[in-house]
C-alpha cells in the first residue's frame, strides 16, 4: 500500500444492498442490516453514559464497533478477496459512509501483513457519534467517537492477525473542525496497555464460556434424565407431542411413535424412558429394519445353545437385555410376520421363548414402538397383523415434521451448535444473517436429523472465530442473484429486451394479473414437483410467500387483491 490512496468504485458494495419489503428485512450480501435513527442511537448513548457512567459507556460502545468492524472485514474478504490488499481493505472506510457512519478521506495507508506492520491515518468528517454527543453534552474533552474507533480497530485487527488501535488525535465533539484517526499495532503506542480492555474479551470469561459449551455438549450426548435428551422446542406442534409423552412416561402403556423419517422418534422414546419409573433400568433400542430377516427372532428373544448350526452358546435377546427397562423397537413395520407372532405373544403375557428353548422367560419390559410408515395400509396390504397393531396402538405420539415447528428451528440449530462446536474444537461466532434465514425457508425432508447433519457441516465448514454462513450449511446451493441498487441506495433494475418483449405479449393477451399469476405460480409447484420450497426458489420468493399466494389464489379464498 502507498500514501497516493484513491478509492476503487463502490458499485460493487451497492450491487449487494438488497431491501425485501416482503420479508421484512435489508440485506448487505449475506449480512441482515438495519436502518436506525441517529437520534435513536445518539438516546441510547447518552442513556449508557447517565446510567453506567462514561468509562463503562465507552467500552460497550466500542466493543459494539469493535464486533462490527469484525463482521466487515469477513464481508471484505468475500467481497473482494480476489482483487488487491489496498482495494479489499478500503471496503471497510466505503461500507462506513454507506452505512452513514462518516465521510471517510484516507490520509495515511501502509501495511504489510506478513510483517505484522500498520500505519493509517483517515479523516473523519460529518461524524455521527461527534454530532451526538455535543448535542448531548456540549464540547467533550477527550474524543467521544468510541462507536466508530471501536469499528476501525476491530476492521483492521481482522486483517493484519494482530490488535491494531485507532486513536482519535482530533474529534468534532472536542470542538475541533473534523475528526482524524490514526491506527497501528497497539504496542507501538506508549500507552496501548492503558486501552487493550476496550477490546479485547475478558479471558476469564472466554474460558468459562468454552467451558460450558463443553458441558452442555457433554450432557447431550449422555441424555441425563432430566431433560430425556435434545428435546428442544416450544412450538405448538412440539408442546403436544412432549405433553403426551410427559404424561404416558408415569404409566406402563405401550406407545407407538409415529411421523417421518428423522423426526426424532428415538429422542422421544429415551426422553420417554427417561421421565418413568424405570429411568434406572435399561434403555434398549432396536432398528428392526436393519436386522437380516433370519436374526431377528435370535436377537429379540435369544437363543440356547445348540438351537441351529453356529449357536455354540446361549445367548439373551434384546427383550431380556432391556428387562427392568424399556425396549425400543423403530421401524417396526419391517418386522417379518413369525416374528410379529412372538412379539404379540410377549405384549400379551409378558413372557419370551428363546429359539430352541423348551420354556419361556418372564420379562418386565416397556415397549416403545416406532414407524413412518402407514401400518393400517400395511394391515389392508397382508403385511402386518391387525392385532398386533391393535396392541401397539394404544397410546400413539405423532411427532410434527420440522417444517410445521419453523419457531423450533433457530432454537434447535442453536442447541446442535453448542454440542458440534465443542466435539469439533471450533469456536465460533454463531450463525450469519443470512444462514438463519435460510434455514428457516428450508423444506426439510430429513427433518430434525438432516438439521443435524447440516449443522455438524456447518461447524466443520466454517473458519475458526467465525460465523457459520448459509455457503457453509448448503456448499452445493447456489447464490440467488441480487438485485442492483441505483445510487441513492434504491433497488434499480434494467429490464432486458426479452423481458420488456414478454410484457408486451402480456399486455396485449389482456389476461387479467391474477390468473397470470395463478398460472405461473402452478407452473412452478408442477415443475417442481410439488415441493413448495423448490416452487419457491423458482419464484424468487420464500416459501411461506409461495404457500399465501397460492392459498390467496383458490377459489372461495375471499381474496380480491
Amino acid at each position: 500500500m502507498n500514501d497516493a490512496l484513491t478509492y476503487p468504485s463502490d458499485s460493487d458494495l451497492r450491487r449487494l444492498l438488497r431491501f425485501e419489503p416482503d420479508s421484512g428485512a435489508i440485506w448487505l450480501g449475506e449480512r441482515r442490516m438495519l436502518l436506525l435513527h441517529t437520534a435513536a442511537l445518539a438516546a441510547l448513548r447518552q442513556d449508557l453514559i447517565r446510567s453506567v457512567g462514561g468509562e463503562h459507556a465507552r467500552r460497550l460502545l466500542t466493543r459494539m464497533g469493535y464486533a462490527c468492524g469484525l463482521h466487515d472485514a469477513g464481508f471484505a474478504r468475500q467481497t473482494r478477496g480476489g482483487k488487491g490488499l489496498e482495494d479489499m481493505f478500503l471496503v471497510g472506510p466505503q461500507l462506513h459512509m454507506l452505512e452513514g457512519a462518516a465521510r471517510v478521506t484516507p490520509v495515511r495507508l501502509k501495511a504489510d501483513i506478513e510483517a505484522g506492520q500498520f500505519d493509517g491515518a483517515f479523516r473523519w468528517d460529518d461524524s455521527w457519534e461527534a454530532h451526538a454527543h455535543r448535542t448531548a453534552f456540549g464540547i467533550a474533552d477527550e474524543p467521544s467517537c468510541w462507536t466508530l474507533l471501536g469499528y476501525a480497530s476491530g476492521y483492521t485487527s481482522a486483517f493484519m492477525g494482530r490488535l491494531i488501535l485507532f486513536k482519535e488525535t482530533h474529534c468534532a465533539a472536542c470542538g475541533d473542525e473534523h475528526c482524524l484517526i490514526e491506527g497501528r499495532p497497539i504496542d507501538e503506542w506508549p500507552d496501548g496497555d492503558a486501552h487493550r480492555h476496550y477490546f479485547e474479551d475478558d479471558s476469564l470469561l472466554d474460558t468459562i464460556d468454552a467451558l460450558s459449551q463443553q458441558v452442555e455438549a457433554l450432557k447431550t450426548t449422555l441424555s441425563p434424565p432430566v431433560s430425556g435428551g435434545m428435546l428442544v422446542g416450544q412450538s405448538p406442534a412440539f408442546r403436544a407431542a412432549h405433553e403426551l409423552m410427559r404424561r404416558a412416561a408415569a404409566t406402563q402403556v405401550t406407545v407407538l411413535l409415529t411421523g417421518e423419517t428423522g423426526v426424532g422418534k428415538e429422542r422421544f422414546a429415551r426422553a420417554l424412558h427417561a421421565h418413568s419409573d424405570r429411568a434406572q433400568g435399561p434403555f434398549v433400542a432396536v432398528n428392526c429394519a436393519a436386522l437380516p430377516t433370519e436374526l431377528i427372532e435370535a436377537e429379540l428373544f435369544g437363543v440356547e445353545k445348540g438351537a441351529f448350526t453356529g449357536a455354540h452358546a446361549s445367548r439373551a435377546g434384546r427383550f431380556e437385555r432391556a428387562d427392568g427397562g424399556t425396549l425400543f423397537l423403530d421401524e417396526v413395520g419391517d418386522l417379518p410376520l413369525p416374528a410379529q407372532a412372538k412379539l404379540l405373544r410377549v405384549l400379551q403375557d409378558g413372557e419370551i421363548e428363546r429359539l430352541g428353548a423348551e420354556t419361556g422367560r418372564q420379562v418386565n419390559v416397556r415397549l416403545v414402538a416406532a414407524t413412518n410408515v402407514d401400518l393400517l395400509g400395511a394391515v389392508e396390504r397382508g403385511l402386518f397383523r391387525r392385532d398386533l397393531l391393535y396392541r401397539l396402538n394404544v397410546y400413539p405420539i405423532c411427532i410434527p415434521p420440522l417444517r410445521e415447528r419453523i419457531g423450533d428451528i433457530e432454537a434447535l440449530a442453536g442447541h446442535l451448535l453448542t454440542r458440534f462446536t465443542a466435539v469439533h474444537n471450533k469456536r465460533l461466532a454463531g450463525f450469519g444473517d443470512r444462514a438463519l434465514q435460510t434455514l428457516l425457508h428450508h423444506d426439510w425432508p430429513g427433518n430434525v436429523r438432516e438439521l443435524e447433519n447440516l449443522v455438524e457441516r456447518g461447524v466443520i465448514l466454517a473458519p475458526q472465530g467465525g460465523f457459520v454462513e448459509a455457503e457453509h450449511l448448503f456448499p452445493n446451493q447456489p447464490t440467488p442473484p441480487h438485485d442492483s441498487p441505483d445510487g441513492q441506495g434504491r433497488l434499480a433494475r434494467q429490464s432486458s429486451d426479452s423481458e420488456l418483449a414478454l410484457c408486451e405479449r402480456i399486455l396485449e393477451s389482456r389476461t387479467p394479473i391474477a390468473e397470470l399469476e395463478a398460472m405461473v405460480l402452478n407452473l412452478a409447484v408442477e415443475r417442481s414437483a410439488g415441493n413448495l420450497a423448490g416452487a419457491a426458489r423458482l419464484l424468487g420468493m420464500t416459501r411461506a410467500q409461495l404457500a399465501y399466494r397460492l392459498k390467496r389464489n383458490q377459489p372461495g379464498s375471499g381474496d380480491d387483491d
